[in-house]
């Protein structure tokens, strides 16, 4: 059996970007990368995504196997494609990222670096702190549907439901709307 274990990044980091143009990895990303001596940088949104090599492979994999002829694939494939780089990660744990991902991305020398599960993201304060106001006002003014924590499920049986009037299971409920 092979041992394989998810990277998973969270937390929130500021570094300052060298007059080279170099970001330091977060210590506790870098034990995420464990030995890995590069990752691939792509734009995404305002930031620049950071995927460990095993990922960046796992996301052009499932890229492949969407509809070729589809023009939203081909759309996402090439934008997410043509930004992409592979960024070495130098023996101060610091990666050089290319000028042009940084002005894309509106780096200049502050950035929060932010951990999302199977990645690292990029941001300048500003638009961090914006992403961060937005996302605040969506999630307050959405009630979403979601049961949280998860009820716990058995293996033979499926988590019950809020839809379910036969079960005794008292589940929460989601935030309601104002």
């Amino acid at each position: 059996m092979e041992d394989f274990q998810l990277a998973v990044f969270k937390g929130t980091y500021r570094h300052r970007i060298d007059t080279k143009g170099r970001l330091p990895v977060p210590a506790a990303f870098r034990r995420t990368l464990r030995d890995e001596a590069a990752v691939v940088v792509t734009l995404l949104d305002q930031c620049l995504a950071v995927y460990p090599p095993a990922e960046w492979a796992r996301l052009e994999g499932q890229l492949s196997v969407l509809p070729a002829f589809s023009k939203q694939v081909k759309a996402l494939t090439r934008l997410l494609l043509s930004r992409a780089a592979d960024c070495e990660i130098d023996v101060q744990g610091r990666i050089l990222l290319p000028p042009a991902l940084r002005e894309s991305a509106d780096l200049v020398r502050d950035a929060v670096v932010v951990g999302v599960l199977n990645r690292f993201e990029i941001w300048s304060p500003d638009s961090w702190e914006g992403f961060v106001r937005e996302s605040e006002r969506l999630l307050d003014d959405v009630s979403l549907d979601i049961q949280w924590p998860l009820p716990p499920a058995t293996p033979n049986e499926p988590a019950p439901s809020r839809a379910d009037p036969d079960s005794d299971t008292t589940l929460p409920q989601a935030k309601p709307n104002r």
